[in-house]
């Protein structure tokens, strides 16, 4: 890139500060297609099965599956040195981070010849952002948020082609593609829960992939929700359907994962529900209350030429939204709502440090990895 075209680049902010800020982005275009795009993707996997060989799988989603190949390559070119006893995240995260962050503009360009600089630079954000904080090592559902942003973006520069086709592929293909990744890293680099909500949430890191099982699921009958308790159940549907996937990952990694009444009070409070769609739809709800909705994830959301939001005032001279401190804490404590439990609630406040549980399954077994197939 030239001098000139990198004066050329608009740089990306994170503008929300307060509640004010929160409403102002909620009554936004951005906010609306987020969410819109969110309902999309589900609606679009209803009855569909991950191992469905029919999916569609073009130059677009092919290109995306090279890119995690790469950041594979990266993890690989990365590994644990120094194995501790600590409970909290391996240092060596940061020489990922750092490398995966120096290949993004190449990682990006490889998708298409006909980007423009301005939108390499959008993606690269999304796209960097998506896989955890390097100083704080921890990993939760706003970076997530940033994967949905780097899709989102992709879909409104024309990337998919506009045809919806293809939205079936973006989430059984590759967002599957980008939770093996993201499981990879949680369980090598022991990343920490990006919040103090703990087990409170659905399983400390993400959200979207019980969301898009539950849509899954959405038109049957059987498995029943209540399923997830059974050892049996889950083993047979893992393959199938995220939201079976995450139990048995939070089966692999959690202390007590005999019950998930103690590693995952909201997950064994919703498993309650009588049917899937109505966990979809209740997914659906919590996603705009308890991501877009709190202030203490969207605080840090990083507005583009992509996906902008003109109408926020402009913060000039506040502290730097990545630094991870000092942040607006309102309602970060969660509770759990056991007669509507798809009203539950959790906080996601960043800079208070959560041990991993993957750290402390590791810890009482005695060993400092686990392997996540």
């Amino acid at each position: 890139m030239t001098e000139e075209a990198s004066q050329e680049i608009i740089t990306v902010k994170s503008k929300i500060r307060s509640k004010e800020d929160l409403k102002i982005f909620q009554s936004s275009e951005t906010y609306n297609d987020l969410l819109s795009f969110v309902v999309r993707l589900a609606t679009s996997v209803h009855g569909i099965e991950l191992t469905d060989k029919s999916l569609p799988r073009p130059s677009q989603i092919e290109n995306l599956l090279t890119i995690f190949d790469k950041i594979d390559q990266i993890i690989e070119q990365n590994p644990v040195k120094e194995e501790t006893s600590s409970r909290f995240g391996k240092v060596e995260f940061r020489d990922f981070y750092k490398q995966l962050h120096d290949s993004l503009h190449s990682m990006i360009s490889s998708l298409s010849k006909d980007f423009t600089e301005q939108q390499i630079f959008d993606l690269s954000e999304y796209l960097g952002n998506s896989f955890g904080d390097q100083q704080r090592i921890d990993y939760g559902s706003g970076h997530e948020l940033n994967l949905l942003c780097f899709l989102l973006a992709l879909d409104k520069i024309g990337y998919f082609q506009e045809s919806h086709e293809l939205d079936k592929s973006i989430v059984l293909i590759v967002f599957a593609r980008y939770l093996k990744v993201m499981r990879h890293l949680q369980t090598l680099y022991w990343l920490e829960p990006a919040g103090s909500h703990g087990v409170w949430g659905l399983d400390d890191y993400h959200f979207l992939p019980f969301l898009f099982g539950a849509a899954q699921l959405s038109p049957m009958n059987r498995p029943r929700p209540l399923s997830i308790h059974n050892l049996d159940y889950v083993e047979e549907f893992k393959d199938k359907y995220f939201y079976f996937a995450c139990v048995d990952f939070i089966n692999k990694v959690k202390t007590g994962a005999e019950s998930l009444r103690w590693t995952s009070p909201m997950l064994d409070d919703i498993s309650g529900v009588k049917t899937w769609k109505k966990i979809e739809e209740g997914l659906i709800k919590m996603y705009k209350a308890e991501v877009l909705g709190k202030l203490p994830v969207v605080q840090h959301f990083i507005f583009t030429t992509t996906l902008p939001c003109s109408e926020l005032p402009d913060h000039d001279g506040d502290q730097d939204e990545h630094d991870g401190h000092d942040h607006a804490h309102g309602g970060c404590c969660g509770s759990s709502n056991i007669d509507n439990p798809l009203l539950s609630t959790w906080g996601d406040c960043c800079g208070i440090k959560v041990p991993s549980a993957i750290a402390a399954k590791a810890a009482q077994q005695n060993k400092y990895k686990i392997p996540f197939d």
